[in-house]
């Protein structure tokens, strides 16, 4: 049974397009709207991608900006230039 990996964004316009990403990126995404947050879970593996968030935001846009509006994760962490995956495989 695959593990359910997690991202939970502030609700906010720095936000927006990376959520966005995501949801466009990870097929199965569930989303759960609350108060000030947005919780997204994936089975296995959510990917935020550079190239995604980039086409949303109109502007070039670092992996690393992701801590700006990042309120929780569940999963390893692997990132590089071009993304920010969370899962739990090794």
């Amino acid at each position: 049974m695959a593990q359910t990996a997690s991202i939970t964004l502030m609700q906010s316009d720095d936000a927006r397009p990376i959520i966005e990403a995501i949801i466009a990126d990870n097929p199965g995404v569930r989303i759960l709207n609350m108060p000030g947050v947005v919780k997204l879970d994936c089975d296995d593996s959510i990917t935020v991608k550079r190239a995604s968030v980039e086409e949303r935001l109109g502007r070039s846009w670092e992996p690393q900006e992701i801590q700006l509006v990042l309120v929780s994760m569940a999963g390893n962490l692997d990132e590089d230039d071009d993304h920010f995956t969370l899962s739990w495989r090794h």
